[in-house]
Formats: structure tokens, C-alpha cells, sequence
């Protein structure tokens, strides 16, 4: 039996949130892999991965020419580069895995991963309000499930590598068409190493009452995550995507870089909702976007807390009439992180409507950047765009940027941009530190009250939980 390594420190007597972990994520066992790409990043990695995969021949040439694409194209110069250039590409591993299939039931998984996602609350939240989950460890999904139900209306809800393999006829039709390789530099390195992601497809008229959920774990050092997902809505559809994230924490570099493509067809709804917890050493860079056909509607709802630079701009192109997308962000930068996110709308039929509401906390030293693109072209009429961007700041050393590029061409369309910055006032943490709070408290209260109209949009057990997350960066950021 494998034990558990703690990486974290002990909390301070006194310090913990009653009823909370404060180590919760921080932990890994023993790393025991069959199959291991080894360090470094060159055409033989890529044939080593798809053959452990026992891909078709067009997916390997996809990778090589993605592999192309990456060391031909320079890291990004217009910011966070000082960050990026921390990242040797030389030193991660790129696939780490057992070659297993994923088990279909939770007794069949392996007891170190077991214990693991046990630990992560994964089979409690299952049982109690998830439709289908899926839990990948480092490369590949150790486990997936459907309930019964679900899957008899039709519903496919994989991993990717299953996807390719059992669908492709639905799979390759959407795969690469809403983020090229080409999209980015982390897009193509995505599209050159990729493992694991959900796959979904939901039939035409199918409406999935519960949430799919998948939850990523990194438990190796100097390990690169490359998830690949792709969700498909028919014409009609509705369902509903929940992902979580954490890792343990390291002294050296965790490199985490999905690529996550929505597609709503005709009429069709499709909710995706992030609460990404990384440690302090993971830099996580990741594409997301969604195409929204005619009356389809796409919303991102995102968390993101903890990593020592995220750079992720959820997005929607908003392909057919009457379409519908929104983003709905939150982000909190503590000592020696940045938070740059924001959100793309790209606008290309009539009657379009998007919908950006982001807010951002900055904590000690932390930074946060909001960074949003809007695009509404002068041949369009009817589409309409509301933005709005609030941040707080809790100390005098943090900082908050906003960079919002919204352009707006023709005179039948209309757009509305709002911006606030605001710190904690001293007199309102005073006030309720004299009704009994400690400063991490009171501090909290702030923060919580500062985002409830956004935690109001998360299902309640992620709400829960992005609170009680706050609750803990508070707790280590005052006195």
C-alpha cells in the first residue's frame, strides 16, 4: 500500500478555517508508471506517445505537424513574458501513465489512485448529484462513468483517447475546427502531446438534467498536463460540463496546457463551469472556445485560483443568428501570481448576443489582468455586447490591469463597457472585528461578498467551494 507524501507545510496553531483542509490538494503518492515519454520535447516523443496509444496513422502526422507548428513559433512578446520565459520545455515530462483503460466502476480503480480522488471528495459528489464523472491522473483517465440512465438517451461522455478511437465519425468531423493548431503557440504544443480530456456528445433534443463532471490531477514532478476536450451539442441539446483541477506542490515548474472546444449546434445550450485550485508552481496556460450556431447558447463560468501564471481567455464565436455567449470569470492572484484572464467575443451573425462579467482579486504582492477582445463587424445589425470588469484590491502592493480591446463597426449595433477598481476599506474590517471576526475573517466576509453575485451562478457544492477556497487564501495573506 502506497503511502501519502504531504508536500505542504504545517498551518501555524490557530491558523486553520474551522472545518476546512488547508492541505486539501497538497498531496501525491508514490509515482509508479509503465509508460513514461521521458524529458524533452522532440519527434520521438510524439511517436512514442501514439504508439503507447496505438493511434491511426492521420492522428500521429496531426501531432508531428503540430510539433512543427510549436518550435517554430516564439513564445509570446506582448506580456507575461518575463513569466514565460521560466518554463524550460527541455525538463518536462510530457505522458506518464499505466496504459490502463479507464475502469467503469469506482472498485476496479487502482488504490493509490483511488485513494487519491477518495481524498478529493470525486465518488461523494458522484453519488450525489453528477450524471457521469470522469478523474484523469497525469496522462490518462483512470476512471469514467455514465449513469445508466444518461447513456441510454444516446449520450456519449468518454475520454478523448476513447473518442478517436470508437467515434470517430462524430469526433474528427470538430476536432482542431474551433482552435486550430495554429491558434497559438500552446495550442499547437496541445495539439502535438495530448492526453486525456472528455469527449461529449449529446444527440439532438436530449436535455441531461444533472452535470457531467471531470476532475485533472497532476501528481508528478516537472510533469506536463495536456487534456484535450471536446463537447458537442446537437441541434436542441442541453447539457451541462464541470471540471476541477488541483496539484501537489513542487519546488520545480508544473506546466499545464489544454485546449477545450465547444460546439452548440442549432438551438442548443451548453454551460461549461471551471474551479481550477493549482499550486503555486504550475503555470497554466490553456485555449478555450466555443463555436454557438443559430440560437445556440454557450456560457463559461470560471474560477481560477492558485498557479504561478494563468494565461486563459474563454471565447465564443458567435457563428449564427440570434446566438448567445457569456462569460462569467473569477480570479485570484495571491503573492507571486499573476491572473491573466478575460474573455474573446467574436461576433459574425445578426442578433448576436454576448455577455462578459468578470472580477478579480489581487492579495499581498499578487497581480490580476483582465484581458478581453469584443468584435462586432459593420455588416452585422442587432447584436448587442455588455462588459463589465470590477477589482479588488486588498493590500497597497497588489495590482490590477484592465486591456479591454472592443471594437464595434456599423451604427445598428450596440455595446456597453463598465470598469471599477476598489480596495477593502480599513473602517469595514475594523467594524467587524469589534462583532467578534479575526482580520482573516472579516477579510473573507469582503471577498465573498465582493463576488456573491457571481457564486450565485455556480451549482451550490462549487460555490461551497470556491468560498471555502477564498476562506483559505485570506487565512494565509493577513496579520
Amino acid at each position: 500500500m502506497a503511502n501519502i507524501e504531504t508536500i505542504a507545510n504545517e498551518p501555524a496553531p490557530g491558523s486553520a478555517v474551522s472545518g476546512i483542509d488547508q492541505s486539501a490538494g497538497n498531496f501525491r503518492y508514490e509515482e509508479k508508471h509503465d509508460f513514461d515519454a521521458g524529458t524533452g520535447l522532440t519527434e520521438r516523443t510524439v511517436d512514442y506517445i501514439s504508439a503507447v496509444k496505438k493511434e491511426a496513422p492521420w492522428i500521429k502526422d496531426f501531432r508531428l505537424a503540430a510539433l512543427k507548428t510549436f518550435l517554430a513559433r516564439p513564445l509570446p512578446t506582448h506580456w507575461a513574458t518575463r513569466d514565460l520565459e521560466n518554463i524550460n520545455f527541455d525538463k518536462i515530462r510530457y505522458y506518464l501513465s499505466n496504459g490502463q483503460k479507464p475502469k467503469r466502476t469506482w472498485d476496479e480503480v487502482p488504490d493509490d489512485i483511488k485513494r487519491t480522488f477518495e481524498r478529493l471528495g470525486i465518488p461523494e459528489q458522484e453519488r450525489k448529484f453528477l450524471a457521469g464523472v470522469e478523474a484523469q491522473f497525469d496522462s490518462e483517465a483512470a476512471y469514467s462513468n455514465i449513469k445508466e440512465a444518461v447513456s441510454k438517451q444516446g449520450v456519449i461522455f468518454v475520454n478523448s483517447t476513447e473518442g478517436l478511437r470508437e467515434h470517430p465519425e462524430i469526433f474528427r468531423k470538430w476536432f482542431g475546427k474551433v482552435i486550430p493548431t495554429g491558434d497559438n503557440k500552446f495550442s499547437a504544443l496541445n495539439s502535438a502531446v495530448f492526453s486525456g480530456g472528455s469527449f461529449i456528445y449529446v444527440p439532438p433534443g436530449v436535455k441531461v438534467s444533472h452535470p457531467l463532471q471531470a476532475y485533472f490531477r497532476i501528481n508528478a514532478e516537472n510533469f506536463g498536463q495536456f487534456e484535450r476536450t471536446l463537447i458537442i451539442a446537437d441541434e436542441g441539446s442541453e447539457v451541462t460540463y464541470m471540471e476541477g483541477c488541483t496539484a501537489p506542490k513542487f519546488s520545480t515548474t508544473t506546466l499545464h496546457s489544454a485546449v477545450v472546444e465547444l460546439v452548440a449546434l442549432k438551438g442548443a445550450k451548453i454551460q461549461y463551469i471551471t474551479v481550477q485550485n493549482w499550486s503555486s508552481n504550475v503555470f497554466n496556460l490553456v485555449t478555450k472556445r466555443g463555436l454557438a450556431h443559430e440560437e445556440a447558447e454557450i456560457k463559461w463560468i470560471d474560477c481560477n485560483i492558485g498557479s504561478r501564471l494563468t494565461m486563459k481567455y474563454p471565447g465564443v464565436v458567435l457563428k449564427g443568428r440570434k446566438a448567445r455567449g457569456e462569460v462569467v470569470s473569477i480570479a485570484l492572484a495571491n503573492d507571486g501570481q499573476h491572473q491573466d484572464t478575460g474573455a474573446k467575443m467574436i461576433h459574425a451573425a445578426d442578433e448576436t448576443t454576448s455577455n462578459i462579467i468578470a472580477k478579480s482579486i489581487s492579495v499581498g504582492q499578487g497581480r490580476s489582468t483582465y484581458r478581453g477582445v469584443v468584435h462586432i463587424p459593420r455588416h452585422l445589425k442587432g447584436c448587442r455586447n455588455n462588459t463589465e470588469c470590477d477589482a479588488l484590491l486588498i493590500n497597497t502592493n497588489s495590482r490590477t490591469d484592465t486591456y479591454p480591446a472592443i471594437t464595434v463597426r456599423g451604427s445598428a449595433n450596440s455595446v456597453q463597457h463598465e470598469a471599477s477598481v476598489s480596495k477593502v476599506s480599513d473602517e469595514q474590517i475594523f467594524y467587524m472585528r469589534q462583532r467578534g471576526l479575526t482580520e482573516a475573517q472579516a477579510m473573507s466576509l469582503s471577498v465573498n461578498g465582493f463576488i456573491n453575485d457571481l457564486t450565485r451562478q455556480f451549482p451550490m457544492e462549487y460555490s461551497v467551494e470556491l468560498k471555502r477556497l477564498i476562506d483559505l487564501e485570506m487565512e494565509g495573506s493577513v496579520g
